[in-house]
């Protein structure tokens, strides 16, 4: 059974930098399309941005420009670069396969991200 950790997730300032990280155990990280999402509080959980196995990353809108999605499989770990932060990136991050493929299950704890001076 695949399991899914995240972490890397602080309080950093506004403008500020973070590296969150994805191991996937219990399957093989190539294999899999894979995505983050995020959760604010108050709001539904929605695409940050997803990779397929090989190929080019998309994001959505709001992380263009600013985010980067990567991934290591020989560490079986996935990534999200995030720069340029803003408060409105506060949010649980989670990571989990792509939109269009059957999701892992249960989700992993997520990664708490807070953007504040």
């Amino acid at each position: 059974q695949v399991q899914l950790v995240e972490s890397g997730g602080d309080l950093v300032q506004p403008g500020g930098s973070l590296r969150l990280s994805c191991a996937l155990s219990g399957g093989f990280l190539g294999r899999y399309a894979m995505a983050w999402y995020r959760q604010a509080p108050g709001k539904e959980r929605e695409l940050v941005a997803s990779t397929p196995p090989a190929g080019t990353p998309n994001y959505a809108d709001s992380a263009k420009g600013r985010f980067t999605i990567f991934r290591d499989n020989v560490k079986n770990t996935m990534y999200l670069q995030m720069n340029s932060l803003k408060s409105e990136d506060t949010a649980v991050y989670y990571c989990n396969r792509a939109p269009g493929f059957p999701l892992f299950s249960p989700w992993g704890q997520g990664t708490q991200v807070t953007i504040s001076s």
